[in-house]
């Protein structure tokens, strides 16, 4: 979820609770309010009731005091406490009974005690409150709306900046020329990220040209003399008077040497890929590729007594030829490294995957560790870094490369 629906949701739940505490508050305020001048009312006309009483000098009768109702009982009781109480009232012009607010008191006349009841209609007072409940929940609904609509429409233009230097950051690569700018805002805020922001692409790029640049040149000045080695090594080994002890002992030097280069190849193409420097991708047909493959590696298949099981549909990526060759060397080096003799390798691809099958060990590799640096078989003759780069390619294009093993087939897919 988008920070500004966070906000738009976190301001309408905390303004719906507020003021619906506060209508509620409201509510009970108004209605005490009204039935304080209801109570004033009935004290009022319970005042005139006993001042009628008490003037007539006679026995009090029911009667009808501007339209509210007063009835008189006689009574033994000597005491009784004024109380004021929700009841019904009988209107008589209507025909019907309605809410009603009444007082009971005690009067006293001569040495005869009678307990008034005085009713009144509340029925004005109710349809006010209602009215009043109907006009809160209208402006509370029309308030919601307005700050929904505010901030899910009218403020989106205060997040634009954020959201520009968010692409921006998307975009951002460490080996472009053109650094980090960000969208000028007149939020503070958003100002100071942008600052921070280029001020950290400028650190990050500059650690990553010197580190670049050590990196080549360590590269290049190691490449210079394992060359040198290779050429004298080359020259030794077609030395005649050379003995077989002596033969042997180049011959280690020589596979050490090839082995040292090709780690460091291996090396400079990681840091590469992890830093996206390949960029040349064209459109390759894979089925065509390994079928190129497959006859490049038939001699090599021919010492085990290897054969291929091909089942190719036509499937086109775009990619680097140099990567994708690396990617599939990699695959056929190990299928073929770790077979069994007189073993099969089984190649499918279609359109979603590429999966390459092989006869092996009779048990499962560790398949957390198979593709992590440096990670080989106790008999392995390799840099340790073969499927490592299979992993690293796949996650530079976006595929998805596993492992399984069942029955003795050792299976590599790769989707797409």
């Amino acid at each position: 979820m988008k920070l500004s629906a966070h906000y738009t949701r976190t301001s309408i739940y905390i303004t719906l609770t507020v003021l619906l505490a506060g209508a509620v508050i409201y509510y009970f305020a108004i209605n005490y309010i009204a039935q304080q001048q209801l109570d004033q009312g009935l004290q009022q006309q319970l005042s005139e009731a006993e001042e009628y009483v008490r003037s007539s000098n006679h026995d009090p009768q029911q009667y009808d005091l501007d339209k509210d109702h007063a009835v008189f009982i006689r009574t033994n009781e000597q005491e009784l406490q004024k109380r004021f109480f929700d009841t019904t009232y009988f209107n008589p012009k209507e025909q019907r009974k309605e809410a009603g607010r009444a007082v009971e008191d005690l009067v006293k006349l001569k040495d005869a005690n009678y307990k008034v009841v005085i009713t009144i209609s509340r029925a004005g007072q109710k349809y006010l409150i209602e009215v009043i409940t109907i006009i809160t929940l209208a402006l509370l609904t029309g308030l919601l709306l307005v700050l929904f609509i505010t901030n899910k429409y009218m403020l989106n233009g205060l997040w634009k900046p954020f959201q520009l230097t968010l692409k921006e950051i998307k975009q951002f690569n460490i080996a472009d020329v053109d650094q980090f700018k960000g969208k000028p805002s007149k939020v503070e805020e958003f100002a100071e990220l942008n600052e921070a922001i280029r001020e950290m692409s400028l650190r990050v790029t500059h650690d990553y040209l010197n580190l670049k640049q050590f990196t080549e040149n360590a590269s290049h000045e190691m490449m210079t003399p394992l060359a040198v080695v290779t050429t004298k090594l080359d020259t030794l080994i077609q030395d005649e008077t050379l003995n077989a002890e002596q033969l042997a002992q180049i011959t280690d030097i020589y596979s050490s040497i090839n082995k040292s280069s090709r780690l460091n190849q291996s090396l400079l193409l990681l840091a590469k890929l992890e830093n996206k420097l390949i960029t040349d991708e064209v459109p390759i047909n894979l089925e065509v590729v390994l079928s190129e493959k497959m006859l490049q590696f038939q001699e090599l298949m021919q010492t085990k007594d290897l054969s291929f099981k091909p089942n190719l549909q036509p499937k086109q990526v775009l990619a680097s030829k140099y990567l994708i060759d690396i990617l599939l060397n990699n695959l056929f080096s190990n299928a073929i490294r770790h077979n069994n003799p007189g073993g099969v390798i089984i190649i499918e691809l279609n359109r979603e995957q590429l999966s390459i099958k092989n006869t092996g060990a009779n048990h499962s590799l560790n398949e957390q560790l198979i593709f992590e640096r440096f990670q080989k078989g106790k008999e392995s003759q390799g840099t340790g870094l073969g499927l490592t780069l299979v992993k690293n390619i796949c996650q530079h294009y976006g595929y998805t490369i596993h492992y399984n093993y069942e029955s003795g087939w050792h299976t590599f897919m790769l989707i797409f």
